[in-house]
């Protein structure tokens, strides 16, 4: 099982498993970051689950579709390591990812 590194907006660093085919967003919220809202549950039809990825694994990542790059487009937090959690699916090849949740818009 994957282990991702999530950081909070506070700064804190928190090694969580990640079960395959779950989303990153879905692996967040499940571990206690209410900070990450996800209000849409995962539709991709907000950005309240903007993430900044580790760019060592932004290759490992699918590609970004339109519709999440709008999405983005809406925050002023959004850098060259924006995604949304919704839009990526836990594998094994992002095991050892860190993650940090963006600042709220």
């Amino acid at each position: 099982m994957p282990t991702i590194n999530v950081i909070d907006r506070a700064g804190t660093s928190k090694a969580v498993e990640a079960a395959d085919g779950l989303s990153l967003m879905e692996v967040i919220r499940d571990h206690g970051f209410d900070e990450l809202l996800a209000l849409c549950g995962g539709c991709c039809s907000c950005a309240t689950c903007h993430v900044h990825v580790d760019p060592a694994f932004s290759s490992n990542l699918p590609e970004m579709t339109e519709d999440e790059s709008d999405l983005l487009d809406s925050s002023d937090h959004r850098d060259e390591n924006s995604r949304l959690a919704c839009q990526i699916n836990i594998t094994k090849d992002l095991d050892g990812m860190t993650v940090t949740i963006a600042e709220e818009d």
